[in-house]
């Protein structure tokens, strides 16, 4: 599936120099055992339309091209600035602001923050595809938020943060999610559904994980200075939370709470990619673009 490599953005788009190559390559992703119909799902007979890259299914007479049925329907911009978009998504540990994006791509501030915005719902449904995380598997939980020192006296302290929990599995994979507090019903109730039940869970010795019965549950004591203890530590989830704020802060400076969860599936996408390749990365992404469906209207509301 994977075929062309580049591991920059020239590279990038030398291996798509046109609007054909990414469509071609597109169509490789989303149908690799051959088209399937987005309409009603037949394979039977496809025929290829003589204009633009369009196909006509003979069961249900529908023409159809790669893009129905993705995040790139009804978008008037080419593929060839949405890989572009994609590459720089999934290659930029930090992530890339919409402010960045639109001076590469050539387009408004609000367009470049609709195609990151799509591009997290991407993101979300691919993390999601992996199910629990399993086997010695760290939590931890951390507050959003600027800096205390870049505030005014008068809204310094937990005023304007926001409260987040997450997983990691030693393998690599890591769930999170906002939460609205730090209380045992929260913490509990995220470890129930993102970690696989037999898990050995570490944590910090905070008294709200106490009582995890279906998992074998280690801690360490922050508030003695005990950060490891033999296996039991939470540095993994702690670099993965580091990596976040950083995002956060020198990247893209400020996110309204109400979209954490989209960047929270950006960083999740990225990280559980691991080492891959740049192609395999973005590729891996794309490659999840269909039966997603994300307007305007409905990123606003």
């Amino acid at each position: 599936m994977f075929e062309k490599s580049y591991a920059g953005l020239y590279e990038l788009t030398e291996a798509f120099p046109d609007e054909e190559s990414c469509v071609r390559h597109l169509e490789a992703l989303r149908w690799p055992l051959g088209v399937i119909c987005p309409h009603c799902g037949a394979s039977r007979k496809i025929y290829r339309l003589k204009r633009g890259s369009r196909y006509r299914c003979a069961d249900c007479k529908q023409d159809f091209s790669v893009r129905k049925g993705t995040i790139f329907e009804e978008s008037r911009l080419p593929l060839r600035k949405w890989f572009i978009a994609a590459w720089s998504l999934t290659s930029n540990r930090k992530g890339i602001p919409s402010t960045q994006l639109a001076r590469t791509l050539g387009v408004t501030q609000k367009t470049a923050w609709f195609m990151l915005a799509r591009l997290r719902e991407v993101a979300g449904q691919m993390t999601g595809h992996g199910g629990p995380v399993s086997g010695e598997t760290e939590v931890d939980e951390t507050f959003l938020g600027g800096k205390e020192r870049n505030k005014h006296a008068s809204k310094r302290g937990m005023a304007g943060k926001q409260a987040v929990i997450g997983a990691r599995s030693r393998e690599g994979r890591v769930r999170a999610e906002a939460i609205d507090g730090r209380d045992r019903a929260e913490l509990h109730g995220f470890i129930r559904e993102h970690v696989a039940p037999g898990s050995i869970v570490f944590t910090d010795d905070w008294r709200a994980y106490q009582g995890l019965t279906d998992y074998h549950h280690e801690t360490v004591n922050h508030s003695v200075g005990e950060y490891v203890r033999g296996q039991a530590h939470t540095q993994g989830i702690e670099s993965f939370w580091a990596m976040v704020k950083r995002a956060y802060i020198g990247v893209f400076h400020h996110f309204t709470w109400k979209h954490l969860h989209r960047y929270l599936r950006e960083f999740e996408a990225r990280w559980n990619l691991g080492n891959g390749s740049e192609s395999r990365r973005m590729d891996t992404l794309l490659s999840y673009s269909s039966g997603i469906r994300l307007t305007y209207k409905q990123l606003i509301a």
